[in-house]
């Protein structure tokens, strides 16, 4: 699992954003800024070993990814529903869950939802969001 950025030069900086999280960095060099976004998606997981990589398009697009997809859909899901302003009670009750902790554990990497079950967590936080799967053929940064 990948999430697509941009990235650009705005006056002296170089800015990172990845849309569907809703984060942005700045560097000063576009290595810099791969660099620092990498870097703030491994502290935001907060989990031992978790690690990211940048892959980067010849224009100003690039991918972030982990072979541990578990963190990265846990990530989404919890910032998505920060995003939103919702507690883990609503979401749960959104989903028709007797309890918060059912919904918990995805935002915690403890359950992995399967494809289906990904895209009603999703309508469930942000119901303006779809799952737009795409094939990918960027090759990692050195």
């Amino acid at each position: 699992m990948r999430f697509s950025g941009t990235v650009y030069k705005d006056g002296k900086f170089w800015l990172a954003e990845i849309p569907i999280l809703d984060l942005m960095t700045q560097g000063r060099t576009r290595k810099e800024a791969f660099e620092m976004i990498a870097d703030m998606l491994e502290t935001m997981v907060n989990q031992d070993g978790f690690s990211v990589e940048v892959y980067k398009d010849r224009n100003n697009t690039f991918e972030v990814g982990s072979s541990e997809s578990k963190h990265l859909v846990s990530l989404l899901i919890q910032r998505k529903r920060e995003l939103s302003g919702l507690s883990l009670a609503q979401v749960a009750s959104r989903l028709g869950m007797s309890s918060r902790n059912s919904y918990a554990r995805y935002e915690q990497g403890k359950s992995v939802p399967t494809m289906g079950k990904l895209n009603e967590l999703l309508h469930a936080v942000s119901p303006n969001t779809d799952i737009v799967i795409g094939e990918s053929l960027i090759s990692r940064v050195e």
